[in-house]
């Protein structure tokens, strides 16, 4: 489906969620174009907040706003409306105003952010099955991977897992019929048309094709506790388990203590 990325931005959706947030959609369909006006707006939202803006949060298709209800109450000129909150409204006019001007080519385009990823074996448990499902050798279905153009969507499902988007569809793979109860962290994985990371050990059904050393989420850093953001471009590359041993050594290294 092809959009018109500047009709999107002068007819976004607004959809209340509870008291205290409300999403703007831009479609419904997972495309750079939407994923572009999104990226938008929470930079718009980031450079101009409005008084008693919580937080946003981008996702496939736009963008989630909460909002203090009880400040935007306060400082709002609008007459009373017995179906929608002073404070909803309020922060409703304080997006649309963004949203009259803006297009999402500013958007600032990012440089890619190299991921590495050590393929197979107990990195990667998944990858004969994954060959053999497509009729590939192991190294065919790594040279597809590290050759896609990737994006990321969303953070989601667990802190700093990243859904990407662009993985080539010569190796689409349905998700695991039975998920596993442990994956370790750094797990790299495909389900369906998309590929992801798993930030720290938890439960999942992605078929796993390899391990990144790379802490996705660092709670130790306050300021950007995710390593990847919606809107990042990501270039995956192999390495050996040597290299992959050298890098998560430089990495836990690196932590605070």
């Amino acid at each position: 489906m092809e959009y018109d990325a500047k009709e999107l931005v002068c007819h976004p959706r607004f959809q209340p969620i509870g008291e205290a947030a409300f999403m703007v959609s831009f479609g419904d369909a997972i495309h750079p174009e939407i994923l572009r006006c999104a990226s938008a707006l929470v930079e718009a939202l980031k450079d101009h907040p409005f008084p008693g803006l919580r937080e946003v949060e981008a996702s496939y298709t736009g963008v989630t706003v909460f909002y203090d209800p009880l400040i935007l109450s306060r400082t709002s000129h609008l007459a009373e409306d017995s179906r929608l909150s002073k404070g909803y409204r309020e922060a409703k006019a304080c997006v649309e105003a963004l949203l009259k001007d803006l297009r999402f080519g500013e958007a600032s385009v990012r440089e890619k952010v190299r991921v590495p990823v050590c393929y197979g074996g107990e990195y990667g448990p998944d990858l004969e099955y994954v060959a053999e499902y497509h009729k590939m050798t192991p190294e065919e279905v790594v040279s597809i991977h590290t050759s896609g153009d990737y994006l990321v969507y969303m953070i989601g499902f667990a802190p700093g897992f990243p859904y990407v988007g662009g993985l080539p569809p010569e190796i689409a793979t349905p998700r695991r019929d039975t998920p596993r109860l442990v994956i370790p962290a750094g797990s790299v994985g495909i389900a369906g048309s998309q590929t992801g990371a798993y930030p720290f050990e938890t439960p999942g059904g992605w078929q796993l094709i390899g391990r990144t050393p790379l802490d996705l989420f660092r709670p130790y850093d306050l300021a950007h506790p995710s390593m990847l953001e919606a809107g990042d471009r990501i270039e995956f590359y192999s390495i050996t388990p040597e290299e992959y041993k050298e890098l998560k050594e430089k990495e836990e290294g690196g932590r605070p203590q």
